[in-house]
């Protein structure tokens, strides 16, 4: 949290191109890719809360609770921006009125980093820390978890990055950069955007814990997952096809399906990536497949979507992109075994009988 806070921080009292040229979007960049670090640090620690103290029949619904606070954090955030908008004009909102919700990351860490301090480890924490250390190296508990999880799960490692690189980059596709393109390039007020973003971004407070509960039923979070990922491919075309139009009520249809389909994918994720790794290298093998995808999908994309606008002048480019990220997930989901109900105590020295997916 610690990381995330000074990142977004440093954003709010960064010198813009007039000052210091090209290191402006250069420092932008690294900030952005230390917030990645931070957030998939953080992430992994909060999912592992929730799923490792869920019951195992409700697993994905208690792990999809996890997904909403980015949500409820990105409504939070557009509506600052929204409230600045209105009371500032738009050449004080341009000049410094942006950096007022950077610098209050402080703030927001502060309180999150003393509730969390408050928070009990989980059950599997608990026990494989009561062990001596003679019985934590037979039980597989290694004093750098990390190492281990790199050296034995490098291919889940991988794996869970890839699985998340199409859902985080349709995530700030969606909910920051359709802001900067529907008003630069479609021709839409600013608030009217953001009031679309923002209404249809907190119908995943609801669409996400749903699709978590169902892979308790389906008995398979990968099932699902494949499906929301063919379905954001097919849906990348004609979301932009509807933003393009300028209509309040479409663009909001297309937001609207857009963050449906991802709540398929983002909703199970946290239960799928606690159920791909031992207890001993959980949190680490999940947190860095987390990092490295929030880090080069979510972080780069606005980016990205940004430079093909730029180059090509046409919505059909980050469409392809977009596709390209979802075949890449396919891949990368499609190859993962299927460990639907995997007993979460189980460490690397005794792995569990899993079925093949």
């Amino acid at each position: 949290m610690l990381i995330m806070g000074l990142a977004t921080f440093a954003i709010g009292v960064l010198p813009g191109y007039d000052a210091i040229g090209s290191w402006a979007p250069a420092l932008l960049v690294l900030a952005r890719l230390v917030q990645g670090i931070g957030v998939g640090a953080q992430w992994g620690g909060a999912a592992l809360l929730l799923t490792e103290h869920a019951p195992v029949e409700r697993r994905g619904f208690y792990g999809s609770l996890v997904q909403t606070g980015a949500i409820f954090g990105a409504v939070a955030g557009n509506m600052f921006f929204l409230v600045l908008s209105a009371v500032l004009t738009e050449e004080q909102f341009l000049a410094w009125g942006w950096r007022i919700p950077f610098l209050s990351g402080l703030v927001l860490v502060a309180i999150g980093a003393y509730v969390q301090l408050r928070i009990e480890d989980t059950p599997v924490f608990r026990e494989l820390r009561q062990q001596s250390s003679a019985s934590r190296q037979d039980a597989g508990l290694r004093k750098a978890p990390l190492v281990e999880a790199v050296r034995l799960y490098w291919r889940e490692i991988l794996q869970a990055a890839g699985a998340f690189f199409v859902v985080n980059a349709t995530f700030y596709i969606l909910i920051s950069g359709m802001l900067d393109y529907a008003t630069k390039t479609v021709g839409m007020s600013r608030s009217t955007i953001l009031w679309c973003v923002m209404a249809a971004g907190l119908t995943q407070v609801v669409t996400m814990p749903l699709f978590g509960a169902l892979t308790d039923r389906m008995g398979s979070r990968k099932r699902l997952y494949l499906i929301g990922t063919v379905l954001m491919a097919v849906f990348a075309f004609p979301m932009f096809w509807l933003v393009d139009t300028g209509s309040t009520p479409l663009v909001f249809l297309a937001l609207l399906i857009g963050f449906t389909i991802h709540a398929t994918m983002y909703g199970p994720q946290a239960t799928l990536y606690a159920e791909m790794f031992p207890a001993d290298v959980r949190y680490s093998g999940a947190s860095l497949g987390y990092q490295f995808a929030s880090v080069f999908a979510g972080g780069l994309a606005p980016f990205i979507m940004t430079a093909l606008l730029a180059a090509t002048g046409a919505s059909w480019s980050v469409a392809v992109y977009i596709i390209a990220c979802a075949a890449l997930t396919f891949v990368a989901v499609a190859t993962i075994k299927e460990r639907f109900g995997r007993d979460l105590y189980e460490t690397s020295a005794t792995p569990a009988g899993v079925a093949e997916g």
